[in-house]
């Protein structure tokens, strides 16, 4: 293994792989050198990332640098990027100008309601784009509606982040501390049980994902000692200022512990602003006190146990794995398609945009034993030439370690039928593919790791996996192919419904004319990409797509392919993009 991978999992895991071995109320916890901490789900238990900088000084200071640290920092103090220099951005008939004032960053919004201003308190986020939060003029934090991205150097409305469609307007009713905490942020693990320990109870930011994983995914999590943890319970009433209930059952503990989660949680109640180190390693003000005194990825607790699914031991890397998926999920998004054909409330599948890589990772074979450290280190910002350097035959020990039929140039060849040391020969560039819509409109690695050729991929996503290399075959062409070299054989009826009737299509102009949002995305980036700029009329008219996101990747792909900017408003609304977009056709069939 290479020393900067296993540095990483060094430095996640506390030690060198070991034997699991039980813990107190925590099921099948992973072991560790020396004692565990006894309780490190509860607020007493966290002592802030301050408490491990002396021990971990080296790892400590890349952190502080890291993108994962800044996911939310004070608006005084930080860096930004974002230049408030009079920018405007437009959504419906509502506007936001993005400026200085008295020193400050501020947000104006001009709506058919009114004007509005805001004064900038929070930037969320900073290794490809940044959010904003803001104090409107009653003192309150919202959400504010402009995004700026790197790639473009451009305004973005916010809620286009996401697959959600054309919005008529501009929304500031988000308030920062009922949206955002639980995974920019640094919490105690116990506020984010609440649901997971009865799913009763009510809406609440410290929701997680489980919910929407398959239910043979999903780690449960019971209360051991009901009295024990309605008293927990009430003393995280009390810090956040609600009236501490009376006694009563867990369920009414619970219930009243996420209303009082939901109308009280604040900045000042954070364990800390942005990712801490308790984020992920979970309290540790016990080994913070003794350093014999280990930390644990695994719940510890005499209250609450949390437990692997079925067929899982409670491994190091699953709980790892466990761990990264709380906050590296994104079916929050109501989009309602997965891939593998399913969606996000029933058979759900992986999904089809950043961040839901720790959740997707989860539904995988290889996640039982590696780690997502084996291949990013948690405690910097993943240089990209390190990650992409995965991704060619030399980054095939990572996959080889355990798949040790496949080393060596050889056994890669005869199993890919691609030539020796080829890009083709690259485990993960065909068990990793690049189908996933990425934060600056480019396709990043869909993290189930899985084969192109298994049937729920082929039959039930568009466009196959193999067309993302091969970008001018047809359907039929691959499916053959595919077919003659892994013996497998795929029903063409099914296909038909995905491609059409005529198989000879191109499998990516199939796809863009016929699929689901998330694959035409994946259709314009490979297209713009490809070089052939017959693809031009197909993708320009995808610029008023229905999902405002697609209509930033077929702008990117417009200029991928032309080498020019393509200026135009795609978040204006889609009569006006419509209209634009015609023009700059007529304008670059001139120019050829």
């Amino acid at each position: 293994m290479r020393a900067w991978i296993w540095f990483a999992v060094l430095a996640a895991c506390g030690g060198a792989p070991a034997a699991t071995q039980v813990g107190a109320g925590a099921g099948a916890a992973p072991a560790e050198q020396g004692a565990l901490v006894a309780s490190n789900i509860l607020r007493g238990d966290y002592a802030g990332s301050r408490a491990c900088a002396d021990c971990h000084g080296a790892i400590y200071t890349a952190w502080e640098a890291s993108a994962m640290r800044g996911m939310t920092r004070d608006a005084r103090t930080a860096v930004i990027r974002a230049p408030f220099d009079g920018a405007s951005l437009r959504v419906g008939g509502d506007t936001v100008t993005m400026a200085m004032r008295g020193g400050d960053r501020v947000m104006d919004l001009a709506t058919a309601r009114g004007r509005e201003t805001f004064r900038v308190t929070k930037v969320v986020g900073g290794r490809y784009r940044e959010d904003f939060v803001g104090l409107d003029e009653r003192g309150e934090e919202h959400v504010l509606p402009a995004t700026y991205v790197f790639a473009t150097r451009s305004w973005r409305y916010k809620g286009y982040s996401v697959m959600v469609v054309e919005r008529p307007a501009m929304s500031t009713r988000s308030q920062w501390s009922r949206e955002c905490l639980p995974c920019h942020n640094t919490l105690p693990l116990a506020t984010m049980l609440y649901d997971d320990i009865d799913p009763r109870v009510p809406a609440y930011q410290g929701k997680l994902s489980d919910r929407m994983m398959p239910r043979s995914r999903i780690w449960a999590a019971r209360a051991l000692d009901d009295a024990g943890l309605v008293r927990a319970l009430g003393d995280e009433i009390a810090f956040l200022g609600a009236a501490r209930p009376d006694a009563g059952t867990l369920h009414d503990g619970l219930t009243a512990a996420a209303i009082a989660n939901r109308e009280h949680l604040d900045g000042p109640h954070l364990v800390e602003l942005g990712v801490g180190c308790e984020a992920c390693h979970n309290g540790a003000r016990a080994h913070a006190a003794d350093p014999d005194v280990r930390p644990a990825f695994a719940v510890r607790s005499s209250l609450v146990a949390v437990t692997p699914p079925r067929g899982q031991a409670g491994t190091r890397a699953q709980w790892i794995n466990h761990t990264c998926a709380k906050c590296h999920t994104v079916l929050f998004s109501r989009y309602a398609w997965t891939w593998e054909g399913g969606t996000r409330t029933a058979n759900p599948g992986g999904s089809s945009i950043s961040s839901g890589e720790g959740r997707d990772y989860q539904l995988g074979g290889c996640a039982s034993q590696m780690a997502c450290t084996a291949c990013h280190d948690p405690h910097t910002t993943d240089p990209p030439a390190r990650l992409a350097a995965l991704a060619t035959p030399a980054g095939n020990a990572t996959c080889t370690g355990c798949h040790a039929a496949f080393a060596g140039e050889p056994a890669a060849a005869r199993h890919s039928h691609h030539a020796g040391g080829s890009a083709g020969t690259a485990c993960i560039a065909c068990h990793m593919a690049k189908k996933n819509m990425g934060l600056d409109y480019a396709l990043i690695r869909y993290h189930r790791i899985g084969s192109p050729t298994e049937p729920r991929r082929v039959l039930g996503d568009r466009p196959l996996e193999c067309a993302l290399c091969h970008a001018d075959r047809s359907v039929e062409d691959l499916v053959s192919t595919m077919e003659r070299w892994w013996s497998r054989r795929y029903d063409r009826a099914a296909l038909r419904a995905l491609y059409g009737d005529d198989l000879s299509v191109n499998a990516l102009r199939a796809t863009l004319a016929r699929g689901k949002p998330h694959e035409q995305a994946v259709a314009i980036a490979v297209l713009g990409a490809s070089g052939d700029r017959s693809a031009l009329p197909a993708l320009a008219g995808q610029l008023a797509h229905d999902y405002p996101l697609v209509r930033y990747f077929a702008q990117r792909a417009l200029e991928t392919l032309t080498g020019a900017p393509v200026a135009i408003d795609v978040g204006a609304p889609a009569a006006e993009v419509r209209r634009a977009a015609a023009d700059w056709l007529r304008a670059a069939a001139a120019r050829r």
